[in-house]
């Protein structure tokens, strides 16, 4: 793989729709074809995932359908399982903008989810919901988000603990004056309170190292410099008929004891206008997941979504956008949903055995 060495400063244009603003950037030319994305022997059942808004939303899902393998998620101003589905007759994409975010009444119900859940288990489509009770699961909501309120994440936290989560295992922080982001302690980028791109707040907080602990327990001290890389890896192998709407390029930072030992996974999902083509590799540099991860043996993945016609901010699908009938049977929260699928084949791709130097490195398709 290659090291990164440049960043793109698109150009952002205020709109009142979904996440604020829209970004207006394209992929430049490669030089180069993009780097596979390698083998590193990691363990598949230490498998965790986080994400912020729409992130939070995919990891919320990600974990509840993959619970078999999945051992934890952090979940940032996201609400509970299916939530765009609850709402029938209203039609998922308009559930997702509204009542999944900022209802005027009560909102999404985790008893609801609960039961699509356990409905969507008894059929196969998801993973049995007996392995939530031993995830660990980290929960925030900034008493400053006006774009996915309160109400909202508790029904988060509430459809979790329904599920099986115990009560020890299951962290929710809402006491924090910020505003709809992630947040770190870096006084490069926004003020707390703040709702505006990038979407990543100074809080005087390390969120991505709060989540890491709470998931892995004890973890070293984190550097002010990674030891590792932070790579770019081509993503069409892993969405070869286009279905998941993944941009180009991923990223994937590797401690450097990652090179010759078994590490851990965690995939951190970027949240509306924080991908590659509005970002460049901001949300994978400067989040504080990479700092956390370089003593501890854990490979941060940072897949990116691209936006579309159907998905203008280049969101994570919690509402049906990658299904063929998406205004009446969404599968967004299968298995088998384009979305899930590509990232489960780059999580078998990461747990592979190391190619010996005559094999090849390419993903296996």
């Amino acid at each position: 793989m290659t090291q990164l060495s440049t960043h793109r400063h698109p150009r952002l244009l205020i709109l009142p729709g979904l996440f604020l603003t829209l970004a207006l950037a394209s992929v430049p030319a490669q030089a180069a074809p993009l780097p596979a994305l390698a083998a590193y022997g990691a363990d598949p059942g230490q498998t965790s995932v986080s994400g912020m808004s729409s992130g939070a939303f995919m990891a919320a899902q990600f974990s509840v359908a993959f619970s078999a393998t999945v051992v934890g998620a952090g979940i940032v101003a996201g609400g509970p399982f299916y939530c765009a589905g609850l709402f029938a007759p209203t039609l998922p994409a308009q559930a997702a903008s509204s009542v999944c975010m900022a209802p005027v009444g009560s909102g999404p119900r985790a008893s609801a989810a609960l039961n699509f859940a356990s409905a969507f288990a008894e059929k196969g489509q998801i993973d049995s919901l007996s392995g939530l009770a031993r995830q660990k699961i980290y929960i925030f909501s900034g008493t400053k988000d006006q774009v996915v309120k309160q109400k909202v994440v508790d029904q988060t936290a509430k459809f979790f603990a329904l599920a099986g989560v115990k009560a020890a295992n299951l962290k929710y922080v809402n006491n924090i004056a910020a505003g709809h982001a992630l947040l770190t302690d870096s006084p490069a980028n926004n003020a707390c309170g703040t709702t505006a791109a990038p979407f990543i707040n100074n809080c005087g907080y390390q969120q991505a190292r709060e989540i890491l602990k709470w998931i892995y327990g004890p973890l070293q001290e984190a550097g002010d410099r990674p030891a590792g890389q932070l790579s770019m890896f081509d993503q069409a192998p892993f969405d070869p008929a286009g279905k998941a709407t993944l941009g180009p390029i991923g990223y994937v930072y590797v401690p450097d004891a990652c090179e010759k030992a078994a590490c851990r996974i965690h995939v951190a999902f970027h949240g509306c206008l924080q991908g590659e083509r509005t970002l460049g590799d901001r949300y994978a540099r400067t989040t504080g997941y990479n700092e956390t991860a370089a003593g501890n043996r854990i490979i941060v993945l940072y897949p990116q979504i691209a936006a579309s016609s159907r998905n203008p901010l280049g969101c994570w699908d919690f509402w049906g956008y990658t299904a063929p009938d998406d205004t009446v049977h969404p599968d967004f929260y299968s298995k088998q949903a384009p979305q899930h699928a590509a990232i489960a084949s780059m999580l078998k791709r990461l747990s592979e055995a190391r190619p010996s130097p005559d094999q090849t490195t390419e993903p296996r398709r």
